[in-house]
């Protein structure tokens, strides 16, 4: 893309109207910015250690583990040293790479939930042909796509976004560089981009979720008719901790982008708990109900020395 900008960094103002608070701001967003990397670390250790977790619906879930790591550390890092005291500004190139990592990883992640989901869907539906169609070469085709489809939508809207002219003012209204705040510094009609970037930002999760819907459609459908209540009990325990996953990372996006009137201090907050609390709350939540992830897990710490042996 070309730079046609005077503006060589930019200043990030912070969340709104929370001046004065730092240090509370940097002890909590730090506490769950540690808690999350502790907890994804775990997870791919349970999962990578584990010979009985070297499945399709695991190898989904490893990979939804390194994305939970990568997607907070786009912005927290960066939040937490001004936070902290030291300098707002970040380079024009570090703007447009956070812009680009953060779509980056948001839409890969959410194409993934869409494979995690008709994972689900071919596991209850279709379980005798399971390993068929869920081979390691169809696993590995979904999981290279996901990424491959989120790196061009993220192309796409940091293209869109710095092909624009910026020379002044350089103060991002935000803790992150991100579409909407960078728009509004721009020296130009963007009008146009603007319902562009929306459509696209919108439709693309619009679309995974109603491909999300079909497949739990299906599978409550299918679950139903389990005649064993020990087998419905133990198909709809495997699938509600994926569907809280899912609600969790769609429901900020729904706040964010379907509000009448946007609210500058109320999209901070709701997009500071889509990129620290909902990848911190997901090896909990795929954790805490599933009995192969715990028992490994505990044989993980135990290697580590932090569990006693009996456990």
């Amino acid at each position: 893309m070309r730079n046609r900008s005077v503006v060589t960094e930019f200043i990030l103002l912070g969340i709104p109207h929370t001046e004065g608070l730092e240090s509370m701001f940097f002890v909590l967003f730090l506490s769950f910015y540690v808690f999350t990397l502790i907890g994804n670390l775990l997870i791919l250790l349970a999962i990578v250690s584990s010979t009985r977790l070297h499945t399709p619906m695991y190898f989904f879930l490893c990979k939804l583990s390194i994305f939970d790591i990568f997607f907070p550390s786009v912005s927290s890092p960066k939040m937490l040293f001004y936070l902290s005291g030291n300098s707002r500004a970040i380079s024009y190139t570090g703007c447009v790479s956070q812009l680009f990592f953060y779509h980056f990883l948001g839409c890969t992640e959410c194409f993934l939930y869409t494979v995690m989901a008709y994972d689900r869907f071919v596991a209850i539906c279709y379980p005798l042909r399971y390993t068929v169609i869920m081979s390691h070469r169809v696993c590995a085709i979904l999981a290279s796509g996901t990424s491959f489809f989120g790196c061009i939508q993220a192309i796409f809207l940091t293209t869109l976004t710095f092909q624009l002219p910026y020379c002044g003012p350089n103060e991002v209204d935000y803790y992150f560089c991100d579409i909407p705040v960078m728009l509004k510094l721009a020296c130009a009609d963007t009008s146009v981009l603007e319902m562009v970037g929306l459509i696209s930002v919108g439709l693309m999760p619009f679309s995974c979720f109603l491909l999300i819907l079909t497949s739990y459609s299906r599978i409550v459908y299918s679950i139903l008719q389990i005649r064993s209540a020990e087998g419905r009990r133990r198909a709809f325990s495997t699938c509600s901790a994926h569907f809280t996953a899912i609600l969790l990372f769609y429901m900020p996006v729904a706040v964010i982008y379907l509000q009448p009137t946007p609210k500058p201090w109320l999209n901070a907050t709701v997009q500071v708990l889509n990129n620290l609390v909902t990848p911190m709350l997901n090896p909990l939540i795929y954790s805490l109900r599933n009995k192969e992830v715990k028992s490994s897990l505990r044989k993980v710490l135990h290697q580590f020395c932090f569990l006693p042996e009996q456990l």
